[in-house]
């Protein structure tokens, strides 16, 4: 867990990096940098897994399956309870944070920390879901993004839809991954990237729509 941190938290230094420098700032651009970004690594993981014969390990662990969570392996999620409570403390800051950051220093903001401490927060919970889950594409982009579309850019006023409807999407593509061949099942991690691909490209072609 702690080696998943480590790398969830330098990659997400370098993705910010990576925003900062490039000028065009588009909301949908920045999460194609970030898939970019993840593309990269990929690459770079399935290449160390080619070197020492770890392909069929790497791919079955990335996929993200609910079913092979069983007593014992889970309880590392406890560990994001109190990280998920900072980030409710902290949600007022990530949005002024989130403005700019001579917006949020004219406030009296400590922008540097406010950043570290959001960093850290979603190294953490990821690494954590990561080791112990596995990959599930895209969840973490589609349904803050579609929160914010009715619920508008605060951040702690949108929390409590996120929390509620991240799970429920989640649950629903879970159960329909268990019937759709039954007894056979398919894996969270595909029923979410599929589902949650689709509705990806709606919320980029919402957005055309909208500003054109």
């Amino acid at each position: 867990m702690m080696i998943a941190f480590i790398f969830s938290m330098v990659g997400t230094v370098v993705f910010t990096k990576m925003i900062k420098s490039i000028k065009v700032k588009n909301v949908i651009f920045i999460p194609l940098v970030g898939m970019m970004l993840g593309k990269v690594v990929g690459s770079i993981t399935a290449y160390f897994a080619y070197q020492y014969d770890l392909v069929q390990n790497i791919s079955s662990w990335m996929e993200g399956n609910l079913s092979l969570i069983m007593s014992g392996n889970y309880e590392l999620l406890y560990l994001s309870v109190p990280v998920v409570v900072v980030g409710f403390i902290y949600a007022n800051k990530f949005t002024i944070a989130g403005i700019g950051e001579d917006f949020a220093t004219n406030l009296g903001l400590n922008y540097n920390l406010i950043v570290n401490v959001g960093l850290g927060i979603v190294a953490l919970i990821t690494s954590v879901t990561m080791i112990t889950v596995g990959n599930i594409p895209f969840l973490g982009l589609i349904i803050p993004n579609i929160v914010t579309m009715y619920q508008g850019d605060n951040l702690k006023n949108s929390l409590y839809h996120t929390a509620l409807l991240g799970p429920i999407f989640l649950l629903i593509c879970d159960i329909v991954g268990r019937l759709i061949i039954y007894p056979f099942e398919v894996s969270i991690g595909m029923m979410v990237g599929t589902s949650g691909g689709a509705l990806f490209l709606y919320i980029i072609l919402r957005r055309a729509k909208n500003e054109g």
